[in-house]
């Protein structure tokens, strides 16, 4: 066991390699980085001023160069690509994610600011996901063929075809602008302080039902489709028939000797549903419904070039996502006997 977890975590470091690498190639090379927004910057305010007088003279005609230099070594561009991106490397490897280049805070901190929002939009999806799915995919291989079947995989495969971002804006057009049921932005209400707690937790949920809505409907689709095959290849098999045979309940049959084997291919899928509850959906959703977490500090920092931001953020998400896939791979073999980690290593 703890020589496969060692082989597991060594075969990170080249993952984190090629993320960051090619990462760093794509935000440093491409045009329109901090020296050329504060170079456009200089150039707006400068032609701005040549309609105020004469003072404009000096600023029209360009940043003066020492000043460029200046401006690039803040900036940490004074530098070769390939030796900002090891002292970068350096860095990562003692934790250290850098200085944000606009907000003049660690990048550590930033993170951990905007955390307890994506953990608690990405806790009800993950959450509301499985505890909806789940049961679902059971039922619909119990019925499988009914036309409860049929109208429950009408119903998921229309919530799955329709994006979570498109979903959000119809949410907010008819509930939260037309109707006015629910906030447009933001978790909570600016009157938070002075609520108690129980107006606390309605406001809370008030304003978080209509961005974990968005971001369930579409995300079920998958697991609840899994359950359901996944049961009815257990079904089928001699040991439930033996099971049945022995004169075991149906509810008993399904749950304490189907449900084991069926859940092996839903164990594995946690990390991928996880990570993606946290992360992947949560960039265009706290985006859209302006909820101050990760996803939203990601977006704004790739607008904005804050090439810290981008790449420890990045790092974190990547080395995260590693771990809890790595955690899946162990809770597999947990639940499954009959994978060893000898065989899981070869």
């Amino acid at each position: 066991m703890a020589s496969y977890i060692l082989k597991r975590l060594l075969l990170m470091i080249p993952t984190l390699l090629g993320v960051l690498l090619v990462t760093f190639v794509v935000t440093q090379f491409v045009p329109g980085g901090p020296v050329e927004q504060y170079l456009a910057e200089a150039k707006a305010g400068s032609g701005g001023s040549a309609e105020g007088g004469g003072l404009s003279y000096r600023g029209a005609q360009g940043v003066d160069p020492k000043r460029l230099e200046q401006i690039k070594a803040l900036y940490g561009f004074d530098k070769p690509a390939h030796e900002r991106f090891w002292q970068m490397l350096k860095q990562f490897a003692q934790f250290d994610l850098g200085k944000s280049f606009f907000q003049n805070k660690d990048v550590w901190q930033l993170v951990v600011e905007k955390l307890p929002v994506s953990i608690s939009l990405g806790l009800w999806t993950f959450f509301i996901s499985y505890l909806v799915a789940v049961p679902l995919g059971v039922a619909k291989a119990v019925r499988a063929g009914t036309r409860f079947d049929l109208l429950t995989t009408l119903l998921v495969l229309v919530g799955y075809a329709i994006p979570g971002f498109v979903l959000g804006v119809a949410l907010l057009v008819v509930f939260g602008g037309q109707l006015q049921w629910f906030p447009l932005r933001g978790l909570t209400s600016a009157n938070w302080d002075e609520l108690s707690w129980g107006a606390r937790i309605v406001d809370y949920l008030w304003h978080i039902a209509m961005p974990v809505t968005a971001m369930v409907v579409g995300s079920f689709a998958v697991t609840a489709m899994l359950t359901k095959n996944a049961f009815l290849e257990e079904i089928r098999k001699q040991y439930v028939i033996t099971a049945r045979a022995k004169g075991l309940g149906e509810r008993q049959v399904l749950w304490r000797h189907v449900f084991r084997n069926a859940l092996i291919p839903i164990i594995t899928g946690f990390p991928a549903a996880f990570v993606g509850a946290f992360f992947a959906g949560s960039i265009l959703i706290e985006t859209l419904f302006s909820l101050d977490g990760l996803g939203l500090l990601s977006y704004e920092s790739i607008v904005r070039r804050d090439y810290p931001v981008v790449m420890g953020s990045l790092y974190f998400f990547t080395l995260l996502g590693l771990v809890v896939k790595l955690v899946g791979d162990l809770m597999y073999v947990a639940v499954d006997p009959r994978v060893q980690f000898a065989a899981a290593a070869k």
